[in-house]
C-alpha cells in the first residue's frame, strides 16, 4: 500500500493525549442556543450573533452580542438559583457579566449547531467610527 493511502486510512482524532482518554477535540466553532423567542449565536464562545425566532431576522443591537457567555442560571419554583459555569443545558438561562450591565435570557429550549448558510448570512459586527487625525 502506497503512503498516500496509508495517511488516507489514519484516524482523524485530536491528540494523543485526547485520543488516550477517549475524548476527541471539539472543532466545531459555532453553536446556537435557542430560547422561547431568540436565538443566540455564538463563535468560539463569544456572541457574534442574535436572531429573533419569529421573523428570523437579526438583532443588531441586542446586548449579548460581542459579549462572552459566563454560564447558566437555573431557576428553581422555591426562589432558589444555581449557577452553573460550563455550558448551560436546557432549562437554564444563560448569564452574560459585563461592566455591571448583566443579562439573563429566558429559559434554554435546546443547544443546536447553525446551518452553514446561516453562519454565512451572520451580519458584520459594527465598526467603530473612523477617527480625526489632527495635524500639528
Amino acid at each position: 500500500m502506497g503512503e498516500a493511502a496509508k495517511k488516507d486510512q489514519a484516524p482523524k482524532t485530536g491528540s494523543p493525549e485526547l485520543e488516550a482518554k477517549g475524548k476527541r477535540h471539539e472543532r466545531r466553532r459555532h453553536r446556537v442556543y435557542v430560547t422561547r423567542n431568540t436565538e443566540y449565536h455564538f463563535r468560539d464562545g463569544f456572541c457574534v450573533a442574535v436572531r429573533d425566532r419569529r421573523s428570523g431576522d437579526f438583532l443588531p443591537g441586542h446586548l449579548a452580542i460581542e459579549r462572552r457567555l459566563h454560564g447558566g442560571l437555573k431557576f428553581f419554583p422555591n426562589g432558589a438559583i444555581v449557577p452553573n459555569a460550563g455550558d448551560p443545558r436546557p432549562g437554564e438561562a444563560l448569564y452574560f457579566a459585563a461592566d455591571g450591565r448583566d443579562l439573563v435570557t429566558s429559559p434554554l429550549e435546546r443547544v443546536d449547531r447553525p446551518a452553514k448558510r446561516l453562519v454565512e448570512a451572520y451580519p458584520e459586527p459594527p465598526r467603530p467610527p473612523p477617527t480625526s487625525r489632527r495635524k500639528a
